[in-house]
C-alpha cells in the first residue's frame, strides 16, 4: 500500500544512522538525523543512538526499534503501529499524536516523555515541510494494544492519551500527568502510579490488583467494573491438595473413563502465579472462568478441556495444544498464541464416518493477540472480537468467522480456503 511518502532502504537508513551516531559524538563527518515525512516501514534501527533526532510525520510500522536509545527525540504524529520497541530509551521524547497501536514496548523508558494531544499539521508534498492547520485538529496519543510491561513512564505528560487494552502490568509512573487518559481495558496489575495526575481518567474494565495509587490525584477516575485482587478467583490452597494430587486422581478418571478417581475442576480458580503450571498436563480438565492472567502456558497441554469464560489476558500460550477445547467467552487480548494448534480432534463413529470435536471460540475476546503460525482448521470463532489480531500465515481453512469482529485484523499470508465468513479477510 503506498503511503504517499518517501521510503527509505535499509541500507539509506544505516547510513543515517552512522552519520548521527557521529554527530552526537562531536566527529567530522557527522549530521544530525531529520528525517520527517519519510517511509521507514519495516526497517531494523540497528540498535543505535539517535539521541535528537527527529522523526516528524514519518512511518514506522513494524520497524525494529529494540535496546536503541531515542532521548528526546521527535516521534510527533508518527505511525509507529506494530512497531518492536522493546528495551529501548524514549525518556523525553516527543510521541504527541503518535499512533503506537499494537506495538511492543515491553521494558522501554519513556520517563518524562511528552504523549499529549497534537495539533496536526497539513503536509506540504513538495517541500515536505508542516504548512496550514486541518481545521487546528488535535490528535491523541494512541498505545492501544501495546505492550508497556516493565515500562518507566515516571514524569511522563500523557494527559488524553489512549492506553485501552494496553498491557501496563508492572510499570512505573510515579509523578506523572495522566488527566483524561483512557486505560479501558488495560492490564495495570502491579503498575505504580504514586503521585500522579489520574484527574478524570478512565480506568473502566481494566485490570487493578496490586496497583499502587498512593498520593495520586484520584478525582473524576472512572474504575466501574474494574478487576481487584479480590475478584481474581478462589485460591488453589482452598481444595485442601496439591495440584499433583488432584492430577493423579484426574489422570485416573481419564485412563478409567470416569469409573474411578475425580475430573479436575479448576472453574472459578485464580492460576497465576502457580509454578510451573505448564509442566503439567491440563488435558480434559474442566475450569470454566478460571484465571490463567500473565501466565506462562507455552507449550502447555490444555487439549479436550472446558475453558468457557476462563480469561488468559497477556498469557504466554506460544505452541500449546488446544485441540478439541471449548473456550467460548474465553479473554485472550494481547495473548501469544504464536504456533499454538487450535484445530480439532478427531473420533471414529461406530458407521466409520468421523466426528470432529471442533475448538469453539465463539464470543471470545482476541483483541490485540498474536496468532501467526497457529492452526486453527475448522476453528469456531462466531462472533469473536479479533480486532487488531495478528493472524500472519496461520491455518483458517473452513474456519466459522460468522459475525466475528475482523477490524484492523491482520491476515497476512493465512490460508483461508472454505472460510465461513459474512465479512471479506485480508
Amino acid at each position: 500500500m503506498s503511503t504517499g511518502l518517501q521510503k527509505l532502504t535499509q541500507s539509506e537508513l544505516d547510513e543515517i544512522i552512522r552519520k548521527h551516531m557521529r554527530f552526537i559524538s562531536g566527529i567530522r563527518g557527522g549530521a544530525r538525523a531529520v528525517v520527517k515525512f519519510k517511509d521507514l516501514s519495516g526497517l531494523h534501527f540497528r540498535k543505535g543512538d539517535l539521541s535528537q533526532a527527529d522523526f516528524t510525520g514519518s512511518i514506522l510500522i513494524n520497524s525494529n526499534m529494540s535496546s536503541g536509545t531515542f532521548k528526546g527525540v521527535s516521534f510527533f504524529a508518527c505511525d509507529m503501529r506494530g512497531a518492536n520497541l522493546e528495551n529501548a530509551c524514549f525518556a523525553r521524547a516527543d510521541f504527541r499524536g503518535a499512533t503506537v497501536v499494537g506495538a511492543n514496548l515491553t521494558g522501554a523508558d519513556f520517563e518524562k516523555a511528552d504523549m499529549r494531544e497534537g495539533v496536526i499539521l497539513e503536509r506540504n508534498p513538495t517541500n515536505k515541510t508542516l504548512s496550514g492547520s486541518i481545521n487546528n485538529a488535535k490528535a491523541k496519543t494512541i498505545f492501544s494494544g501495546s505492550r508497556l510491561s516493565e515500562t518507566n513512564l515516571s514524569g511522563a505528560s500523557a494527559n488524553f492519551a489512549d492506553f485501552s487494552d494496553a498491557d501496563l502490568s508492572g510499570v512505573i509512573v510515579k509523578d506523572g500527568d495522566f488527566s483524561n487518559a483512557n486505560f479501558e481495558g488495560a492490564n495495570l496489575s502491579g503498575a505504580d502510579f504514586s503521585g500522579s495526575n489520574l484527574k478524570n481518567a478512565n480506568m473502566k474494565s481494566s485490570i487493578i490488583s496490586g496497583t499502587k495509587l498512593d498520593e495520586a490525584e484520584t478525582a473524576g477516575l472512572n474504575m466501574a467494573d474494574a478487576l481487584t485482587e479480590d475478584k481474581m478467583g478462589s485460591k488453589l490452597e482452598a481444595l485442601g491438595k496439591t495440584l499433583e494430587q488432584l492430577l493423579e486422581e484426574h489422570t485416573a478418571w481419564i485412563a478409567t473413563a470416569g469409573k474411578s478417581g475425580t475430573r479436575l475442576d479448576l472453574s472459578g480458580y485464580d492460576l497465576r502465579h502457580v509454578l510451573n503450571l505448564k509442566k503439567f498436563s491440563l488435558t480434559a480438565v474442566k475450569a470454566v472462568g478460571a484465571n490463567f492472567l500473565n501466565q506462562d502456558l507455552q507449550g502447555a497441554s490444555l487439549q479436550s478441556a472446558v475453558m468457557d469464560r476462563a480469561d488468559f489476558r497477556d498469557t504466554k500460550l506460544a505452541n500449546a495444544d488446544f485441540r478439541g477445547t471449548s473456550l467460548k467467552n474465553g479473554l485472550f487480548a494481547r495473548a501469544n498464541l504464536v504456533g499454538a494448534n487450535l484445530s480439532p480432534l478427531i473420533f471414529p463413529n461406530p458407521d466409520g464416518s468421523k466426528r470432529l470435536q471442533r475448538v469453539n471460540l465463539s464470543g471470545a475476546n482476541l483483541r490485540y493477540a498474536i496468532l501467526s503460525n497457529a492452526v486453527l482448521a475448522d476453528c469456531l470463532l462466531v462472533g469473536a472480537d479479533l480486532s487488531y489480531a495478528v493472524m500472519h500465515d496461520c491455518d483458517l481453512r473452513r474456519a466459522d468467522l460468522t459475525g466475528a469482529i475482523l477490524d484492523n485484523a491482520d491476515f497476512h499470508g493465512a490460508l483461508l480456503n472454505d472460510v465461513i465468513s459474512d465479512r471479506k479477510l485480508g
